[in-house]
């Protein structure tokens, strides 16, 4: 005959291999939480990527600009004839790419794919008939082709002032 088993013997026999499924349970959820902050880690290494290409663009894009602009009033550079109204050119890519200039002989190809870009146009105020002004629209790029930035500088040379007012381009034109 069997003996009888008392109480704690009954209880532990019910817990008995109860260990592993815990173990497993709490190990599951470890490896579950682990694998999102990897997630979480290769995204925000993208995101930061993505960052830097852009302030590296709009960086060579605002280089551009200064320099444009620079030249445009020293008069080594001068406009594309515009039309009456606000210039359009820029937004053509045929226009942009036969007429914009490199105002930099040398660009370090390590920081950017290629080296920035400009175009100056003229315009005619309808308001003010002795002033003369332009449009500047330059292009930097960042590590590679997708990463732009576009930037505009409106010029406005009034006798002796010059009017400045910057403008960026939220999306790319073509």
């Amino acid at each position: 005959m069997i003996p009888p088993r008392s109480r704690s013997q009954r209880r532990r026999a019910r817990s008995r291999g109860i260990a592993l499924p815990v173990v497993l349970l709490i190990a599951a959820m470890m490896l579950t939480t682990s694998a999102a902050w990897f997630e979480q880690t290769v995204a925000a290494a993208r995101n930061a990527s993505a960052i830097y290409d852009h302030l590296i663009a709009m960086h060579a894009a605002d280089s551009a600009l200064t320099a444009c602009a620079r030249n445009l009033l020293n008069g080594s550079l001068s406009g594309v004839p515009g039309a009456s109204g606000e210039p359009a050119g820029w937004k053509s890519q045929a226009m942009f790419e036969s007429n914009s200039i490199a105002p930099f002989a040398s660009w370090p190809i390590s920081l950017s794919f290629r080296a920035p870009q400009c175009l100056a146009e003229t315009w005619r105020l309808t308001n003010r008939a002795n002033a003369q002004a332009y449009l500047l629209t330059a292009r930097g790029y960042g590590r590679n082709q997708d990463s732009q930035a576009w930037l505009q500088l409106q010029l406005v040379i009034d006798g002796g002032a010059v009017e400045k007012h910057w403008r960026r381009i939220a999306a790319r034109p073509f």
